[in-house]
């Protein structure tokens, strides 16, 4: 267990982790999702014992170990940017951490075997990293962190240099990996698909503050708050202002839609509406849609998906649908908001449905 209670870091006058507490179960997987800056290598450095914070405890495994160097803890790291030893093979590279505890050859031996299997590194034990693809790099030093048998992996955008396909591929195997290790694993990232792909848990960062905490698809489908929500939202969150006037929502603009039935607890009064692009469509895909008039600004096709960026009234959304939809700017069009999915949230920020 890794426990942070209170723990803040001051650089002079500048906060970069405020108040943080949040406590890691042993075998799980925790991400740390934010934009750059939000704190989330800051916090790494922290929990590894790099840094010190200015305020607050660490505790790992019952003990407090605030004051305690990495070199004194049981933590592994991989960066964005992958390192490994260009002059030692794969095997070599990933035995290094088990040469250095003075482990006997046989020991080192089933350690590099067995992590080499775990990371389908078995055929490239011999070559040397710069005969390796960038993927199979990262698994290098993916697996050179494993075979510390550290309690703590923490994973710091590994996968952020590779391609695509790398990043698939890899995104698809951390999981299964993570699983059979029994570590607490740490991974931050910029990118709400990436932690909805990892699972596990995620914690949200808003400049140096854990925003929420939780399992991933619930801190995603009901965020406490405004700062959250658009944290966890990629496309950016679509937003309007609306007043709640008991069944009726009255949008900024004129249009009026029912009150979705879990909000109807919620008190009347101001509101922010937030919703998500693919909540938006070119046509009803419900009972529950409210149609809403808007303007194209441009379009983007990946090919499989179209993001079409679009005004209503002095906001701007964007929908997010499937197919090409090659729509010239300037078009006016009606576009359906499902309204199953509404986010509400108070003047204060906090999720309107959830504090009420």
């Amino acid at each position: 267990m890794l426990e942070l209670k209170g723990v803040c870091k001051h650089v002079g006058a500048e906060r970069h982790i405020t108040d943080v507490s949040i406590r890691l179960e042993k075998g799980s997987l925790n991400v740390l999702l934010g934009p750059t800056l939000s704190g989330k290598t800051t916090l790494m450095r922290l929990m590894a014992g790099l840094d010190r914070p200015t305020k607050g405890s660490i505790v790992f495994d019952d003990k407090d170990v605030t004051g305690v160097a990495v070199q004194a803890r049981n933590v592994a790291m991989v960066y964005q940017q992958f390192i490994n030893y260009p002059a030692m093979t794969v095997y070599e590279n990933i035995a290094s951490p088990l040469r250095v505890k003075g482990a006997d050859r046989a020991e080192i031996e089933r350690q590099v075997m067995k992590a080499a299997e775990l990371l389908r590194l078995t055929p490239y034990l011999k070559r040397l990293p710069l005969e390796l693809s960038g993927g199979q790099q990262q698994r290098t030093a993916l697996a050179r962190a494993i075979v510390k048998n550290a309690g703590l992996v923490l994973l710091d955008e590994p996968l952020a240099n590779l391609d695509y396909k790398l990043r698939e591929e890899l995104r698809a195997e951390l999981p299964r990996i993570f699983a059979e290790t029994g570590a607490i694993f740490v991974y931050a990232t910029t990118e709400p698909t990436e932690a909805l792909l990892l699972g596990g848990a995620t914690a949200t960062l808003h400049e140096g503050r854990v925003t929420q905490y939780g399992p991933t698809v619930e801190v995603f489908r009901r965020p406490t708050d405004l700062l959250t929500a658009q944290t966890f939202s990629d496309p950016p969150l679509n937003m309007i202002t609306a007043v709640k006037r008991g069944d009726v929502l009255a949008l900024e603009g004129g249009a009026e839609i029912s009150t979705p039935r879990d909000m109807s607890h919620v008190p009347d009064g101001p509101l922010t509406i937030g919703f998500r692009p693919h909540h938006l469509s070119p046509k009803p895909v419900s009972i529950e849609t409210a149609a809403l008039p808007a303007r194209v600004a441009v379009t983007e096709i990946t090919g499989s998906e179209s993001y079409v960026h679009l005004d209503h009234g002095a906001e701007t959304w964007v929908m997010l649908t499937k197919g090409v939809h090659d729509i010239a700017p300037g078009t006016d069009l009606m576009v359906y908001l499902d309204t199953r999915h509404l986010l509400a949230f108070r003047q204060d920020g906090r999720n309107a449905a959830l504090a009420a």
